[in-house]
């Protein structure tokens, strides 16, 4: 069955609007525990667990790449995908859902992630419009706070964090290997984005970050939502930046100063040179921050 032109139009905008060629993408696979791994290819980060009970894979970037993706699993595991496990309902994690779902995987989500899902949305911060996805790519089970799985020798504990990167994120904590999967609370070593017309919030994301730094320790291997492999102190360093950065924002607005005049001041110059230099630049994360702090005045 083809695709609908809306969803077939989505696919292309976001091509060229990355100027990104799925054909020359490469999947790459990074071994992190006994049986879990690690997948990156264009988009988020994917993390999959292998085992006799089959495959559990957290996140699914495009549906271009499917087929990719699908071979690199097949490379670690002869079981089939039995669940697909979605962190956020944006495109690049949930853009596989369609596929991966016709081929038997269950996916699970915040509830909020289907309702989002379930009708057009639009990222404000971009101006891009997002038509409702197509019914094999909702998830068919969803949940409020968490949610736990019981495979491949261990629990797998999935919880909801609230208004952070949208109003859907989950974390994923395989209990027994220590690996935890943030989805797009977690940008290593960059700026993140997060979607304030999604119902995500700089105070959400820094608060996140503090539920997971609370629950792991030094040895935790921590996979984001884009970025290489991390761990504890590096998620650390990453929150205080936050924290600063959004302080800094918040002060100069109780000062008076417009957002133009805010962006002109450079104010984050201290961190751009190493935090600066991803999809998010510094100009962008004012911008959405000053979105954020100001949308109830």
């Amino acid at each position: 069955m083809k695709q609908p032109l809306t969803i077939l139009l989505f696919i292309f905008s976001i091509t060229f609007a990355f100027g990104q060629d799925f054909d020359k993408v490469e999947i790459t696979t990074e071994k992190v525990s006994d049986h879990i791994y690690m997948l990156t290819g264009a988009g988020g980060n994917i993390a999959v667990s292998v085992g006799t009970d089959g495959v559990f894979m957290i996140d699914g970037q495009y549906g271009p790449l499917s087929e990719k993706i699908t071979t690199a699993i097949k490379a670690i595991s002869n079981q089939p995908i039995r669940y697909l496990f979605n962190t956020h309902w944006h495109g690049d994690h949930t853009g596989g859902n369609e596929n991966f779902s016709k081929k038997g995987a269950t996916i699970v989500a915040h509830e909020n992630v289907r309702n989002r899902m379930s009708s057009e949305q639009t990222i404000q911060a971009f101006g891009r419009k997002v038509p409702a996805s197509p019914d094999a790519a909702l998830p068919a089970i969803t949940f409020e706070d968490d949610i736990s799985f019981h495979l491949n020798g261990e629990q797998v504990y999935a919880f909801h964090v609230h208004n952070a990167h949208t109003d859907g994120d989950a974390i994923v904590y395989f209990m027994t290997s220590n690996v935890i999967h943030l989805g797009d609370t977690y940008f290593n070593g960059r700026y993140p984005f997060y979607d304030v017309s999604s119902g995500g919030s700089i105070d959400g994301m820094i608060q996140s970050a503090n539920q997971v730094l609370f629950l792991i320790n030094e040895d935790t291997k921590v996979i984001p939502g884009h970025g290489k492999l991390s761990n504890k102190k590096e998620l650390t360093a990453y929150r205080d930046v936050m924290m600063e950065v959004r302080d800094i924002v918040k002060k100069a607005i109780a000062d008076g100063m417009t957002i133009e005049a805010i962006k002109a001041a450079n104010l984050t110059k201290a961190f751009d040179e190493e935090w600066g230099q991803g999809f998010i630049k510094p100009e962008k994360l004012v911008d959405i921050i000053w979105t954020d702090l100001t949308r109830n005045q």
